[in-house]
């Protein structure tokens, strides 16, 4: 077998660099639980983004795959098969919105969203054709396609990439006063994270969200919550806009809609929304595959089996308020939601990417975000004695 560092050699001769990895090559992964070619063990602070909620290699979701692999994985969607109209029935109950669409990646779904909202602000409200608008949050992370990096504030998303695409406008995050400004006749919707994941964990002040629907609803603009990285248990609910007490009219799903095992994504929303698709209108290859759909199904089902979002709120609770009790000089302040926290550190600490091969070197994966934040985002199947573990490790590299 080859070795970490032959592998990483090879990665590096091969692969675009368009990512930063952490050192370390994984080969196997059980829970919480990660281990390299070395046979070193991790406990994983990271859940892929938030898409291994359900634990890495999740027994029943296997089974499922390879039940499900041995009959019929793709048929594109030019035929039916049997497990998509149970998806659909299953996820729509389950959020309670009327329609679903289903795609492959949070990026694909997004951009359905997008055009799902622009045909419903032109053949529904009446906005001229062409003339639609979208606001946005500045910090945002929707994607990276050219399309969703055409409004994104992070310049290196966009540096060398353009020209862009039109029709969007750009607020500040949490700014109640600041959309209502930006609402125009053309405005078809307001996109928007419940809780900014990429730009470092950033929650929102209490009744935000809420403000915002009242206002998107005043002014028959359609609220869509991306809740790729926040949804399916990740802050302690289902979706992080149960928080706040109000229903999106359209909202975004990815990520852990498989547990981690297949691509695939949604949008979730009402019949007069989605309704404006015709046949041929929008598509995908792999869209709403029979083995995406048997995993997604058995996704969900654990995390209601498993009570996932319960356990986020208890155990993210307890997190973060054991964060809070560590003393240390590099440390700014510590936020977040659920099991999903980022830990801010001073300017003068020197980023938080040597806190994260720190914390490597300790058996933590943990990723930093936007340089100078250190974001926690374990498998929701985490328990208290692993969390009591992974605290020691975080100690001692914040107090060093």
């Amino acid at each position: 077998m080859q070795t970490s560092e032959e592998l990483i050699q090879i990665e590096e001769k091969y692969c675009a660099h368009n990512y930063n990895p952490l050192n370390v090559v994984l080969t196997r992964g059980q829970g919480v639980w990660v281990e390299d070619t070395e046979g070193r063990r991790y406990l994983d602070c990271l859940a892929a983004y938030s898409a291994v909620n359900q634990g890495h290699c999740h027994p029943r979701l296997i089974k499922v795959m390879q039940d499900q692999c041995a009959r019929l994985a793709l048929t594109s969607r030019a035929f039916r098969n049997n497990q998509l109209p149970l998806f659909a029935k299953e996820l729509c109950e389950l959020t309670g919105y009327d329609m679903m669409l289903p795609m492959n990646t949070g990026a694909e779904a997004v951009e359905t969203a997008i055009k799902a909202v622009r045909k419903w602000g032109y053949y529904v409200k009446g906005v001229p054709r062409d003339k639609a608008e979208i606001i946005v949050c500045a910090g945002n992370f929707h994607g990276r396609t050219t399309t969703i990096i055409s409004f994104s504030t992070e310049e290196q998303y966009k540096d060398g990439f353009g020209p862009f695409t039109p029709g969007f406008v750009v607020i500040n995050y949490g700014e109640v006063d600041e959309l209502q400004k930006a609402i125009t006749p053309n405005t078809v919707a307001f996109l928007v994270e419940p809780i900014q994941g990429e730009n470092g964990v950033v929650v929102p002040e209490a009744g935000y969200l809420r403000a915002a629907a009242e206002i998107c609803r005043q002014n028959r603009v359609l609220l869509i919550a991306d809740e790729i990285q926040s949804g399916l248990g990740r802050t302690g609910k289902l979706f992080a806009y149960q928080h706040e007490g109000i229903k999106p009219d359209v909202v975004i799903i990815g990520k852990a809609l498989s547990g981690g095992m297949y691509p695939i994504s949604a949008v979730v929303a009402s019949r007069e929304v989605l309704g404006v698709f015709n046949p041929g209108d929008h598509g995908s290859t792999y869209s709403g595959n029979p083995l995406a759909c048997a995993i997604a199904r058995e996704a969900l089902r654990i995390i209601v089996d498993e009570r996932l979002p319960e356990r986020s709120a208890e155990l993210g609770e307890y997190l973060l308020t054991q964060l809070r009790q560590i003393q240390s000089p590099y440390v700014d302040f510590y936020r977040g939601k659920g099991l999903w926290i980022g830990i801010v550190l001073k300017k003068e600490a020197g980023g938080a990417r040597r806190f994260c091969e720190a914390l490597l070197a300790k058996g933590i994966l943990a990723k930093e975000t936007h340089e100078n934040v250190i974001r926690l985002a374990p498998p929701l199947v985490i328990n208290r004695k692993e969390i009591d573990w992974m605290l020691d490790g975080i100690r001692a590299v914040l107090t060093v």
